[in-house]
């Protein structure tokens, strides 16, 4: 019986989720606006403990990649390799991206999540959650402007900055507590062989942080 256990910690607003099986056993939403360096270990210890494991059970830990708050990304990605690293198990990385897909239901899955700066992470998934158009990051008006011809679902968490460049499209609100579909894919992918080594994940950042582009730009 394989245990998996995923985590976001990418935004505010984060999750934990313990699969076994493949199957959904308990998803916890996270609020830490603070950040979940602090938080985030108390809250995996609570979890595994009321199924009466712990990390030293868990066969495979998955993480979000990203992209989303930068600090939010290392630390999930920290937390991730760490936990695998010490107990000698494979991890998988999924995209923030790719996990607000699976909230969709349409052929065509067009995931927007805000970049700042006036700018979007965007990409375009199938029904099986596959990659149809690689994730980008760019202005909006130009990012729906180059997405694929007919029915496409238009998936966000929040459409208040869309709305008017939206009219007519069909849209569905992701869900911010995504450690579910997280671990529902990385468990496909630990299934399928396909788990790595703690020390070759890598985060998605798809832009560079204000830091190393202000260095760049020196």
């Amino acid at each position: 019986m394989a245990t998996l256990l995923a985590l976001d910690t990418t935004a505010e607003f984060g999750s934990l989720a313990l699969m076994r099986n493949g199957e959904l056993i308990e998803e916890v939403p996270l609020h830490s606006p603070d950040g979940f360096g602090h938080v985030i270990f108390g809250a995996i210890e609570a979890l595994l403990a009321r199924h009466g494991l712990m990390t030293a059970d868990v066969d495979c830990f998955a993480g979000a990649t990203g992209p989303g708050s930068f600090t939010g990304v290392r630390v999930g990605m920290t937390v991730v390799k760490g936990l695998g690293d010490a107990a000698g198990r494979p991890v998988v990385g999924v995209s923030n991206l790719q996990a607000m897909a699976a909230c969709g239901s349409a052929a065509l899955r067009a995931v927007v999540l805000d970049a700042r700066r006036g700018e979007v992470y965007g990409a375009v998934y199938d029904s099986r959650l596959q990659c149809v158009q690689t994730e980008m990051v760019l202005r909006f008006a130009d990012w729906l402007a180059g997405l694929p011809e007919g029915d496409v679902e238009i998936i966000a968490l929040d459409f208040t900055p869309f709305a008017d460049l939206l009219r007519g499209r069909p849209m569905v609100q992701a869900s911010r507590v995504l450690a579910g579909a997280i671990g529902r894919i990385a468990w496909a992918e630990f299934a399928g062989g396909r788990g790595v080594d703690p020390a070759v994940l890598d985060a998605n950042y798809v832009r560079r942080s204000d830091a190393e582009i202000l260095w760049k730009e020196m």
